[in-house]
């Protein structure tokens, strides 16, 4: 199943995909997509429902984050082998784990909004995670089994806040729309293996980023029993795993994101995004 949520920010309304791409209301059979329908009983309840029986969702209305009431935002930083290569870092040893404010989340086409004095907002195509069930301390083995599906993500980084601040990484990924998910919610039963996907990133229609989540240097599985090991993911939460090589922070000179720009995030399979950039007010 592809599950969205469509409509203005703050009032979406729950909706899937049916055959032909098109958009079903599943509002009000059910209120929203929130933590408690991410659990396997849940979906299992949705995906008896046949999307062509459902009322068709007209026009092209505005399509926010996939998930309501997340709760958690945790991401791992790193985690693939040709983007520390780009860092000039070595290979961490175990994953780099940080959050970011659940403030930051915003839908796949909304606008990436450059804070007052940032100087260098930067892109970062990634895998998203959403949890379906409570995990902690979970192993290797089990991890994909608490998980209830995939999205699109970019991680928007403000490279001067996060490394030459002084501070943990937190400060310089969490500014408002700073985590663009969606436009789906891609139920794991329609991704067999999450190390097999392909990402890409444009700028201004210029491939900036394109490689596979086979070059993660801790896949999905080992990610999540290792985060698990120390705090409890709840059902609904969003775990980023990482982005590849081809971030403006590599390039030389150093490029980051200025007002007017277009930047287009896809993950094979798991829908694209599009977000314009503009200043703060």
């Amino acid at each position: 199943m592809k599950l969205l949520r469509y409509g203005p920010a703050g009032q979406e309304r729950p909706g899937i995909l049916d055959s032909n791409g098109l958009i079903r209301s599943l509002w009000p059979a059910i209120g929203d997509i929130t933590p408690e329908i991410l659990h396997p009983e849940g979906l299992q309840i949705l995906a008896a429902i046949n999307p062509e029986k459902l009322p068709l969702v007209s026009g092209k209305p505005r399509i926010g984050a996939p998930v309501a009431g997340v709760r958690q935002l945790v991401a791992v930083g790193l985690n693939y082998r040709k983007h520390a290569e780009e860092a000039g870092m070595k290979i961490p040893d175990e994953p780099m784990v940080f959050t970011k404010a659940i403030t930051s989340l915003s839908g796949p086409d909304d606008d990436i909004v450059l804070p007052m004095d940032s100087v260098s907002t930067d892109w970062e195509v990634e895998l998203g995670v959403v949890i379906g069930q409570a995990a902690y301390q979970v192993s290797e083995v089990d991890a994909l089994s608490y998980v209830a599906g995939y999205c699109t993500a970019n991680d928007v980084s403000e490279r001067a806040w996060q490394l030459e601040r002084g501070g943990q990484f937190v400060i310089g990924k969490s500014a408002p729309g700073f985590a663009p998910i969606g436009p789906w919610l891609v139920t794991k039963d329609e991704v067999p293996d999450p190390q097999d996907l392909e990402l890409t990133l444009q700028v201004n229609g210029r491939q900036r980023q394109r490689s596979s989540t086979n070059d993660m240097i801790f896949g999905v599985a080992r990610a999540l029993s290792y985060i698990t090991g120390f705090l409890k993911l709840l059902p609904g939460d969003v775990v980023l795993t990482g982005t590849p090589s081809g971030v403006g922070l590599g390039m030389t000179p150093r490029t980051y994101l200025k007002p007017g720009d277009v930047v287009t995030t896809e993950v094979i399979g798991l829908g694209r995004q599009q977000q314009k950039v503009r200043l703060e007010g």
